[in-house]
């Protein structure tokens, strides 16, 4: 029979969702007959409630995010998540009518809401295994593991040490990666990572777009590099990048689902510390220059980056246009560090493997 997998995820922050996606493509991949279906059910619950809610955190954390690291910090000092979930009463109904319907044998928590409630749910006569991914790197804040799960699915050891600290054992602790769409196992096995003597290839992910990022790109461009930009929907950002660019060559996507083969054949990725861009430039194998980061669950993201020597952090034009001088000097000698370091974590093939071990729950 086949089994049925329930991955439950929320669009505060992009990192959830590319997880869930993930998930999902890696199951489809391995498992097609598997019954697999993907639900946020904060729209699904609250619909334009959620929809506010959702851009007021997304402006909170990318036009002030050293406020957002105070709320960060208060959520981790908190003692009773449960307590404070149980409030959540249309969203618990929404999703025991959920598991009424679909009866999964798994059930995958992209999003640190979901266990609190499952556990109210379920009880000590639930009939489903309950899976916890986590998708943030270091600064793992405790509302991802005071949770009761039968597994916890960690991106690396860094994160994997700060939930065991936090009393989770080692025995329902597993290290698989990020996951990434499976098209970066694809590219691992069919696309070689650009070479030192190769014209250097930068990849700028404007991310959260904001015109201030023009500075940025007209210092690049004074470089000897090949740029490429992303710019996601924003057609006005588009067309400003463009301006500024004047007859100068330059790459510009809006949205694209390129990203995965953007960030192979680059030599170094410019954007924020995103549990997302992040993990997907370890999969790809691309050192990163961070030049944004959110107080609380990126900093870890950033420092993953700098403490493997994979990157490097550089809040303002002019440190990002020293960092890539610095990378690409002396025979490209600090960028050959950074992709040395950064290829030894990259798992590409983190979303297959996570499909197996969830098939062989």
């Amino acid at each position: 029979m086949a089994k049925r997998i329930l991955v439950v995820t929320a669009g505060y922050g992009e990192g959830h969702n590319s997880a869930a996606r993930g998930i999902c493509s890696g199951l489809a991949r391995v498992a097609p007959d598997a019954q697999v279906e993907m639900h946020d059910l904060f729209i699904e619950t609250y619909g334009l409630l959620n929809e506010a809610v959702r851009k007021g955190y997304l402006a909170l954390i990318n036009r002030w995010p050293t406020s957002w690291g105070y709320v960060y910090r208060w959520l981790e000092n908190k003692k009773d998540y449960a307590g404070d979930f149980r409030k959540f009463g249309r969203l618990k109904r929404q999703l025991g009518s959920l598991l009424d319907r679909f009866q999964p044998d798994v059930i995958v928590s992209v999003f640190p809401a979901y266990p609190y409630l499952l556990a109210e749910l379920g009880g000590s006569n639930r009939s489903w295994k309950n899976v916890v991914v986590v998708t943030d790197s270091i600064t793992v804040n405790a509302i991802w593991y005071r949770c009761v799960a039968d597994y916890f699915l960690v991106p690396n050891e860094e994160s994997a040490a700060v939930i065991r600290a936090g009393g989770v054992p080692e025995s329902i602790t597993r290290i698989f990666g990020f996951p990434v769409s499976p098209v970066f196992a694809d590219l691992a096995v069919d696309e070689p990572r650009p070479d030192a003597e190769d014209t250097k290839k930068v990849l700028y992910v404007i991310n959260p777009p904001n015109l201030r990022s023009l500075d940025l790109i007209q210092r690049l461009l004074e470089l000897e590099v090949h740029l490429t930009v992303t710019v996601g929907r924003n057609e006005k950002l588009g067309r400003a990048v463009q301006s500024a660019a004047g007859n100068r060559q330059i790459e510009i996507f809006g949205w694209t689902d390129q990203l995965p083969r953007l960030f192979r054949r680059s030599h170094l990725l410019i954007g924020k510390a995103g549990g997302a861009t992040v993990q997907e430039a370890i999969a790809a194998a691309c050192p990163m220059i961070i030049n944004h980061v959110v107080s609380g669950q990126e900093e870890g993201n950033a420092q993953l980056i700098v403490q493997t020597n994979s990157g490097a952090i550089a809040l303002s034009a002019n440190a990002v246009v020293a960092e890539i001088q610095r990378a690409f000097t002396d025979g490209a000698r600090q960028w050959q560090i950074w992709k040395d370091n950064i290829a030894r974590m990259s798992r590409p093939r983190a979303s297959l493997d996570i499909a197996e071990f969830l098939l062989g729950l």
